[in-house]
């Protein structure tokens, strides 16, 4: 009897510690991004080197203070792909990431698929904004548009405690 008791005790432990273990990595860090925070600001980089902010209509976002990755967002841009290939540099190897269920304008896999067949354009939104972490906008023919944090080669080194490679800012300290 008593270990039918104390096995129904961990079972329904596991299932409370499994339960907010899904509640905090689905939607307790994320906040929805007011379009007016400056967190909401879609920004591309041009060929100069100069980071400008983008026409961005109809801003859904989410980030957390918890990852500099948790960063999603989708609007709708006026500018043409192709006034924008002309200004603003792409991003090689474009990697969405998969945004909550919750937030359902944001969908990685077809996005990622969408950049891979061509459909889609990828530009670089803000290198290094945070070290080792690129913001990136992948922009369609139709206006759509979407934003998340990267890592970059630069970070996937320094965070595996490598040295940073060729052509990558020093690490900041304790890194």
């Amino acid at each position: 009897m008593n270990g039918k008791l104390i096995a129904g005790f961990i079972v329904v432990l596991a299932l409370v510690f499994g339960a907010g273990l899904y509640y905090s990595q689905v939607y307790a860090y994320y906040d929805r991004l007011d379009a007016s925070a400056p967190a909401a600001d879609i920004r591309a980089t041009t060929f100069e080197g100069v980071t400008e902010d983008l026409l961005a209509e109809n801003f859904e976002g989410i980030d957390a203070e918890t990852s500099p990755i948790r960063f999603r967002a989708c609007f709708i841009t006026p500018l043409s792909v192709a006034m924008m290939s002309e200004t603003f540099q792409p991003y090689v190897r474009p990697e969405p990431l998969i945004a909550p269920k919750w937030f359902g304008c944001f969908d990685a896999k077809r996005i990622g698929a969408d950049l891979e067949a061509g459909e889609a354009v990828a530009f670089l939104g803000e290198e290094n904004f945070e070290y080792g972490i690129d913001r990136v906008v992948a922009v369609y023919p139709d206006g759509r548009g979407y934003a998340w944090n990267q890592i970059n080669r630069c970070g996937k080194a320094v965070f595996d405690g490598d040295p940073a490679p060729m052509g990558c800012p020093p690490a900041p300290e304790g890194n």
